[in-house]
């Protein structure tokens, strides 16, 4: 798949080295994807290398976990990177750096109170320590800091000499290092004092031998302070690219909202398919390579576009549409029974029997490369119709039930209390074939004690407004329901299938396969999540758990 790309300034085959540096503060969502597959992009248009690095800077957010949980979504998304590091591999080297300035005279400690200092950058007012700190107090303060000596050690700052007058906040002497005695999820308690990200991204690009480093456009007022930092260090520069944010409409990307949610528990993890997490999407039935074709189609253009969904869904589903298999399932609540006599040939006089049919229809977008399959369905002198569809029948009506044939109905019995219909009966009518004008077209499913039960669920948007701004209260812009269950029966054949299986429940759409069917705990064990197809109305007609959106 090609994207749409400019060249990059001063890119040379075989030298270009990219990186994408992932803090391991939650799992990879929806907008990383578009910054490792245009590193990616890039490494490869080069024949170059893509570097991953782990942003450990803040042990306070960090764990373990996370880590591997988004080397699982790199491998999921099928990126294999020329090499794994961590900002952590390089913390001497970044206190080394670190006393240089201070030795020089180009950075200082301090101890202004958070809120006074945000004040007084506000101001462009400089600290009281920015010129009456000699370098050599300024290197015992940092001393003292890295090894946590007590409480007044932490209280304590180093911060950069840049510009306090400049019109560009990220200049007016940035924070480079702070104490922090929260235990490392890898070097332990050996660090009491850590780098900032934008003090340590610059060393460590320069020191991995990054050529490009590319950057979300919401960085622009920092890169003047990364190549500062470079200069004043004497590191190699390191040239910057940009491009713009992906973003969805009523979605939060910010992954300290999304551990808002998990705390909250409004969701249980960051897995869950309500989420834009890699993982969430994979559970909601988003394929990679769908995922791969949405960002190559947007390109690395500098626009901030919000997004709407319907794009994305519709690109996902000419991924799985053309050879998912096709089965009958009906809602379980209200099922009216049908039963046929006068079979025919094809069904005879067993009370079950079974024809062969296509496991994906004949009129499928499927490739002439992908052979064609069958399986066999299950008939029976009584068959479960939806409660919709049976409560348009009337005696005399021909129905059609799908891939079956034409059912003439004979009697139509109705609960008194409600008025909707219980049970049908009706007589096969094999001499008569379907036709456009017969209109009452049903999916079916034979009633034996085979059936299995299984659960449908859908999934809606998390919040109601469609972009959140930085000062919105997360808990005023909640969506509820966000989660809907209906049980359904399902033809027998579907307790074989595996986790990530799709599959298209015929007339109600597309599913992916969230937990498999357990024999020992056969009732709704089977969990199927339906998959959003991008229009904005259902595709189906059928009652549904939540509101189409």
């Amino acid at each position: 798949i090609e994207m749409s790309c400019p060249p990059l300034e001063g890119a040379v085959e075989g030298q270009v080295v990219t990186r994408f540096p992932p803090e391991p503060s939650g799992f990879l969502h929806i907008g990383h994807a578009k910054a490792v597959l245009l590193n990616e992009y890039y490494a490869k248009h080069y024949k170059g290398k893509l570097l991953v690095r782990f942003d450990d800077t803040n042990p306070s957010k960090e764990k373990e976990e996370f880590e591997e949980n988004i080397k699982k979504d790199l491998a999921s998304m099928g990126v294999v990177p020329h090499q794994f590091s961590h900002s952590s591999d390089h913390f001497e080297k970044c206190q080394d750096l670190a006393r240089k300035l201070l030795s020089e005279g180009k950075a200082y400690m301090d101890d202004t109170e958070q809120e006074v200092m945000k004040e007084e950058r506000a101001l462009r007012q400089p600290s009281k320590h920015r010129e009456s700190q000699d370098p050599k107090t300024a290197l015992k303060r940092f001393e003292a800091l890295l090894k946590g000596a007590d409480k007044d050690a932490a209280l304590w700052c180093m911060r950069a000499k840049m510009d306090m007058s400049s019109d560009n906040g990220c200049l007016r002497d940035p924070v480079c290092y702070r104490g922090n005695l929260t235990p490392h999820h890898r070097t332990g308690t050996r660090f009491k004092a850590y780098p900032t990200y934008d003090f340590a991204c610059p060393i460590v690009d320069s020191l991995e031998g990054v050529t490009h480093c590319l950057r979300s456009t919401e960085f622009n007022d920092r890169n003047p302070q990364y190549h500062q930092l470079q200069e004043m260090m004497g590191l190699k520069h390191v040239r910057i690219w940009e491009y713009g944010k992906l973003q969805f409409v009523y979605t939060v990307l910010s992954k300290r909202k999304l551990q808002w949610f998990v705390d909250k528990a409004l969701v249980p993890d960051w897995n869950d398919p309500r989420f834009p997490t890699i993982q969430g999407c994979v559970r909601r039935g988003v394929t990679m390579s769908a995922l791969r074709k949405f960002i190559y189609a947007q390109g690395a253009s500098r626009n901030i576009v919000l997004q709407e969904w319907d794009k994305f869904w519709s690109v996902n589903k000419d991924e799985f549409e053309p050879t998912a298999p096709r089965y009958f399932g009906v809602a379980k609540n209200g099922a009216a029974t049908l039963t046929i006599s006068g079979g025919d040939a094809e069904f005879g006089d067993a009370a079950v029997a079974a024809k062969t049919v296509a496991l994906v229809p004949s009129n499928s977008k499927a490739p002439s490369t992908v052979p064609a399959q069958t399986r066999p369905m299950r008939l029976g002198n009584q068959v479960l119709l939806e409660a919709e569809d049976a409560n348009t029948c009337k005696a005399g009506d021909n129905i059609i039930l799908l891939w079956w044939g034409v059912v003439e109905v004979t009697s139509v019995v109705k609960d008194e209390s409600t008025g909707c219909v219980t049970s049908l009966t009706g007589v096969r009518k094999p001499e008569v074939k379907p036709s456009s004008k017969m209109k009452q077209k049903f999916n079916w499913v034979a009633q034996d004690e085979d059936v299995c039960e299984a659960s449908i669920v859908e999934f809606d948007h998390l919040i109601t407004k469609p972009k959140m701004e930085e000062d919105d209260k997360m808990e005023n812009f909640l969506r509820s329901p966000t989660k809907g269950t209906m049980p359904v029966l399902v033809e027998p054949a579907l307790k074989q299938l595996k986790t990530g299986d799709i599959v298209q429940l015929v007339r109600r759409g597309f599913f992916r396969v969230d937990a498999p069917f357990d024999a020992g705990n056969p009732a709704g064990s089977l969990e199927l999540v339906l998959i959003p197809d991008g229009k904005k109305s259902a595709m189906s007609t059928l009652s549904t758990a939540l509101p189409h959106h």
